[in-house]
């Protein structure tokens, strides 16, 4: 809310006062008033509105002017009609009176302004001008909320840089100004009133790091953006022409909402009074904007795909065209990364996750880079940082990273509604150890804290610590379906269930593996009499329901919200000397969902009529939901090296229609 001074009057001589528009303004009537007077009233030009706020009401006299007893619960406030066209040209005169006393006079001289910071806190992608006296420094969530939004100006317009707009104090060019909230300071003075007057643009020391503010410049001399606040810019005193005068600032961004930074900017502005230059400058007037800064947003597998990503690498020239094949479907973007940028690393899931940020008049993709820094380490900033395409990391740069660092690790859930609690974006998914112990994983806290900070996508975590490689991408999936979506789990029960009804239609011959090369087949028989094998299948399904019953609470998720997927798993020994668990053949699970385009892992299971009895079992639980599958070979290139198609790929989506500042955290 915006604020001024008290004034405070005296019979001696008269007094000066700046009032802005919109604005009330407290006046002392008691502080001064002579010894002996008991009431007092007041009389102002037609451009000053006097309110006087006092129980009980005030008595009239017999000439029809009011007046009030002096008490100190009342209250007496001015406002201005209009700017003054000169110095105090607005008078005010307070007459004091008491039984014993001749009446004794004050006189106050007015100078109205207009001083207005307009932001766009309607949310509508305008800014649109605000009278001083609009509460701007609050930010709120809703639907009805209000408050401005900043993106952080992570993209490069900058060709010949491999830097963010945000690390440098320059303005390439219209197109970098588009990336920021635009501020507009209206003044309304009178003639040599900046001449004792002075307005300074400030933000907390605390929040300098956090934001940037460019002052726009057009006279005839020449055109530009001078930064005026940042890192080690906290404030700036303006230099502005008396009369009616607009002025532009653009605000951009810095970092995100983080563990120590709530994501929350007040830019003020404030007026102070020069008159004594003996004396340090009085503030006479302070009205602040508040803004938040946009969160980083994941988007599921629901939203529609628009750019498939995957990496060239020695092996996997089938898989590519078969993605190709996928992406034209499903009619999306495919980009390759060539074999020199990839560095034969394949896992494109581990090493990105694309979200985006929004603001009322803009929209971008930004990636999320991962710490783990393997082949692809260069990929983000080199091929997908660049005009309207953001980047962001977190976690340590060197060392201190595990498998839960990577980003199949990293999955989020279309919207849901947990009892009265609702998820308009989802809720982001992360592995974790069941305990912490000296052998155990757990994601980087520096990761933990930047997606809780970001809080529209309030984190789960589950229990992914079982898998060799350790990833919530290894076990879980969502896919779209009708007027909705479901959970796809995988599940050893549902595939030793599936064999065993093959066995007794006396398929017990038929064989996995058909067709691999240097793969040693096995008999779906000798599968179901494995003991050891079915203990540790037992053992995975206790894992995966114990994640079952965390998205079913966390999510608010019901069985018939769940399809499960034939799987099985087979336990090795990692390097901590810990058996850990992987898909024993291609994972179905982890798949590439491009709306109802699945492109799904070939499990190479037991032939029954000339069909793979498990690509049967998942497409009659698939294809009612609407959806098409399509099994893509990923055998030597993938899974031999322990992931799938959907770890060696990625999507960039469209981002949700819903407004992330319409939603409550």
């Amino acid at each position: 809310m915006a604020q001024g001074t008290v004034i405070h009057v005296a019979p001696e001589q008269p007094t000066y006062a700046v009032c802005v528009l919109g604005t009330e303004t407290q006046l002392d009537v008691c502080g001064s008033a002579p010894t002996g007077c008991t009431f007092f009233s007041i009389n102002a030009s037609p451009g000053v509105v006097v309110d006087v706020a006092h129980s009980p009401p005030a008595k009239k006299n017999p000439t029809g002017s009011s007046k009030w007893p002096l008490d100190p619960r009342l209250e007496v406030s001015l406002k201005m009609r209009a700017a003054s066209s000169s110095m105090g040209d607005q008078k005010v005169q307070i007459s004091y009176y008491g039984p014993q006393t001749n009446p004794v006079h004050a006189l106050l001289y007015l100078t109205g302004v207009e001083i207005t910071l307009s932001a766009d806190i309607a949310r509508t992608g305008k800014v649109k001008p605000t009278r001083a006296g609009k509460n701007q420094s609050t930010w709120t969530w809703g639907p009805r909320g209000q408050g401005a939004i900043l993106l952080v100006n992570c993209d490069r317009d900058n060709p010949h840089t491999s830097a963010m707009d945000c690390t440098d104090d320059h303005v390439l060019d219209g197109a970098d100004v588009q990336d920021m909230s635009l501020v507009t300071l209206s003044t309304r003075t009178p003639r040599d009133f900046f001449s004792k007057h002075q307005l300074v643009l400030h933000v907390a020391k605390s929040e300098m790091d956090k934001v940037r503010v460019f002052q726009a410049s057009r006279d005839k001399q020449h055109s530009g953006y001078q930064v005026i606040l940042g890192p080690q810019q906290p404030s700036h005193l303006l230099e502005l022409p008396d009369g009616q005068h607009s002025t532009d600032f653009y605000v951009e961004g810095l970092t995100f909402p983080d563990a120590n930074f709530p994501g929350l900017i007040v830019l003020t502005i404030s007026l102070l009074s020069t008159d004594n230059p003996e004396l340090p400058k009085t503030l006479v007037f302070q009205d602040s904007v508040a803004f938040r800064v946009a969160p980083w947003i994941m988007t599921p597998n629901t939203q529609p795909p628009k750019e498939v990503y995957v990496c060239r690498i020695f092996e996997n020239e089938d898989f590519v065209k078969s993605l190709t094949a996928l992406a034209k479907k499903a009619r999306c973007k495919l980009t390759v990364c060539p074999l020199e940028e990839s560095m034969e690393d394949q896992w494109m899931q581990d090493e990105i996750e694309i979200g985006y940020i929004q603001a009322p008049h803009k929209a971008l993709p930004v990636v999320f880079d991962s710490p783990r820094n393997r082949g692809l380490k260069e990929f983000p900033v080199k091929c997908l940082l660049g005009p309207d395409f953001g980047y962001v990391t977190r976690g340590p740069q060197t060392g201190g990273v595990t498998d839960l660092d990577s980003f199949g690790n990293l999955e989020v859930s279309p919207p849901v509604t947990v009892g009265k609690k609702k998820y308009p974006l989802g809720r982001i998914l992360i592995g974790h150890s069941s305990y912490p112990s000296a052998k155990s994983q757990e994601m980087h806290q520096a990761l933990q804290d930047f997606l809780a900070a970001q809080q529209v996508q309030a984190p789960v975590k589950l229990y992914s610590d079982w898998l060799y490689v350790g990833h919530v991408d290894e076990f879980l999936s969502f896919v779209p379906a009708h007027k909705g979506f479901r959970l796809l789990l995988a599940s050893p029960r549902s595939c030793y269930k599936l064999f065993q009804e093959q066995l007794k239609e006396g398929h017990g011959e038929a064989v996995l593996f058909e067709g691999v090369k240097n793969k040693r087949q096995q008999k779906m028989k000798d599968i179901l009499s494995n003991k050891r094998l079915r203990e540790h299948n037992s053992y995975v399904e206790s894992c995966i329901d114990w994640n079952r019953e965390v998205l079913k609470r966390e999510l608010g998720l019901r069985e018939r919200d769940i399809v499960d997927i034939p799987q099985l798993f087979k336990l090795r020994t990692d390097f901590t000397g810990t058996p850990k668990a992987e898909a024993l053949f291609p994972n179905m699970v982890n798949m590439l969902v491009l709306g109802k385009y699945l492109g799904i892992p070939k499990p190479f299971g037991p032939i029954i009529n000339g069909r793979c009895c498990l690509e049967e079992k998942v497409r009659s639980l698939l294809e009612p939901l609407g959806l098409h599958c399509t099994f893509i070979d990923d055998f030597t290139p993938y899974h031999l090296q322990h992931g799938e198609v959907h770890c060696g790929t990625n999507v960039r989506r469209q981002p949700f229609s819903f407004k992330w500042w319409h939603m409550v955290p």
